[in-house]
């Protein structure tokens, strides 16, 4: 089975081969973005909208490269210059842009569902870059990608996912597609940024770092995402620090060939330590690469159908 959807809007409705089968499709693409010339004919043609309603760098320039990688126009369209801010809704946005003819959207926005309501709504492919707390499945992909480009596989593997778990698209999405594809995933947090039933999705949940990060093979790090705080869930930074921020005195509690990831943007010294960030069981940058080479095979994937 290959990928026969007409948009991409989460991990959680994918099946175990369609999973495979962009993951494949991103490691043959990868080797594009190693030559001299980076650009290929594929897409030549088609046009590419980045609708982003929330800041962003690595996924919308990600996005904007992988397109141009495989010779597709693209436009980008912020909430602060589009004629939102004059009161035209998202939907109005959409048919707009539509009667234009782009062949792919591309959207990140904060309302947990709206790339969904956007693809009912056209006929062109969307992509769903982040909505709100609810997905980012090219984030997971990328993450996944990664994984077996180190590991060689997911199956059987530990995977701990250390942070605001609560208002973490990156962890949904993530324990969705690595708990399909046989990893054992465990959340640690504070008790205030654990959803309550996330033992529901396939993970299961520990509150003391030492403990859940025992053995684990991947250790995934999580922001605090203060602006998706509506009240204060923690004492302090520091204190969050101290007791779930990576370090390498507690890396001696993983096994000795761990890998280190995060999504970004990272709060040095809060959830991670530079020493870390950067040190040798680090995979930060190789997850930026790979996501070029995820989202152009999501890119061509879609725009093709």
């Amino acid at each position: 089975m290959g990928f026969n959807r007409k948009d991409l809007l989460g991990i959680r409705d994918l099946e175990v081969s369609e999973i495979e089968h962009i993951l494949e499709l991103a490691q043959s693409l990868k080797e594009i973005n190693m030559r001299a010339i980076k650009k290929v004919p594929t897409l030549r043609g088609k046009t590419v909208i980045h609708l982003f309603y929330e800041p962003s760098t690595r996924t919308r320039t990600s996005f904007d490269i992988a397109a141009k990688r495989l010779s597709a126009d693209t436009y980008s369209i912020a909430g602060s210059t589009s004629s939102m801010v004059k009161g035209e809704t998202l939907l109005d946005t959409l048919k707009n842009l539509e009667a234009m003819r782009p062949d792919v959207f591309v959207v990140r926005h904060s309302a947990s569902g709206a790339p969904h309501m956007l693809a009912r709504n056209t006929e062109a492919s969307v992509i769903n870059a982040g909505d709100g707390m609810h997905e980012h499945p090219s984030q997971a992909l990328l993450d996944m990608l990664t994984i077996i480009e180190h590991k060689k596989r997911l199956d059987g593997l530990k995977v701990v996912i250390v942070g605001d778990i609560f208002h973490s698209r990156v962890a949904r999405s993530n324990i969705w597609g690595l708990t399909k594809m046989g990893a054992k995933v465990t959340v640690c947090g504070p008790t205030t940024l654990i959803p309550p039933k996330i033992e529901l999705m396939g993970a299961q949940v520990g509150y003391k770092l030492d403990e859940c990060i025992a053995d684990a093979d991947v250790i995934m790090v999580l922001r605090l995402q203060k602006e998706r705080q509506q009240q204060m869930l923690l004492p302090s930074l520091r204190e969050y620090s101290t007791y779930f921020g990576i370090n390498p005195q507690k890396l001696t509690k993983a096994r000795p060939d761990v890998l280190i990831m995060h999504p970004g943007p990272i709060n040095r010294g809060v959830e991670i330590s530079p020493e870390v960030a950067d040190g040798p069981y680090s995979v930060i940058l190789d997850q930026v690469t790979n996501g070029v080479a995820v989202r152009m095979a999501l890119l061509y994937l879609l725009a093709q159908r």
